[in-house]
């Protein structure tokens, strides 16, 4: 008896396959928005710090016009960064809503228009992201389909630092309406922590993503090659 082998691997669904696509393009992507943010605010600081110095002595004009620039430019790109990794991670969001129901076998609990609407609809998006990201993992970690699902820590601590990012944000656009020396610098403060949260959202939705992606599509099964039988021929002796 003679056999011959091959390597042969599991192919996974295909919205499994985008899920980690989509991660793949996600992750730098908000890696670099942390970057921006953080930088951000260490501008802001620098700002404020000018500012109380401001109280005491004259400061030199290039310092003032180099921390304004800093600001201004950080503030622009960290922006179009966050969009642009908000969009991935939110068509992220959808595709994994999909394959933890497909996993599941079971319809996804909202289609993904309602997912996009809730992202975005200011008040919604306190509370949908968060149910959504409860619901993959829930489905992803095999949960019964018909129990509540319960958010682990890391989930939990997302959803808990996206809305006090989501809060803040809303507070300083507020606080940009008031004039005055010290709400100016009340402001610069407010844009700090809101630069330091946004950029502790971004760093934990990497490792949100990342973990949900390894249980929807798991490198480990995708990629390893597995040696199985195809042919067998029958001798005689």
């Amino acid at each position: 008896m003679s056999s011959s082998a091959e390597p042969s691997s599991a192919e996974p669904a295909p919205a499994g396959e985008r899920v980690r696509a989509l991660a793949a393009v996600a992750v730098p992507l908000l890696a670099l928005t942390a970057m921006l943010v953080l930088v951000t605010a260490g501008a802001e600081g620098w700002r404020y710090a000018l500012l109380l110095a401001s109280r005491t002595d004259a400061l030199p004009p290039l310092a003032l016009h180099a921390s304004d620039a800093l600001v201004v430019i950080g503030g622009v790109v960290s922006l179009l960064s966050a969009t642009l990794a908000g969009a991935v991670t939110l068509r992220w969001l959808v595709q994994a809503n999909t394959a933890a129901a497909q996993a599941a076998a079971v319809a996804p609990a909202r289609p993904g228009w309602q997912v996009v609407v809730g992202a975005l609809v200011p008040g919604m998006n306190l509370v949908v992201p968060g149910a959504v990201l409860a619901e993959v993992e829930h489905a992803a970690l095999a949960g019964d389909p018909k129990g509540r699902p319960r958010p682990s820590r890391l989930v939990l601590a997302w959803w808990v630092i996206w809305v006090v990012g989501l809060v803040l944000a809303f507070t300083a656009i507020l606080w940009n309406l008031r004039s005055g020396v010290q709400a100016r610098a009340d402001g610069v403060l407010l844009h700090l922590a809101t630069d330091l949260v946004a950029g502790a959202v971004a760093i934990t939705t990497i490792v949100v993503v990342r973990r949900l992606t390894r249980l929807l599509s798991p490198v480990a099964l995708t990629g390893t090659p597995r040696m199985v039988v195809v042919r067998v021929h029958q001798g005689t002796r």
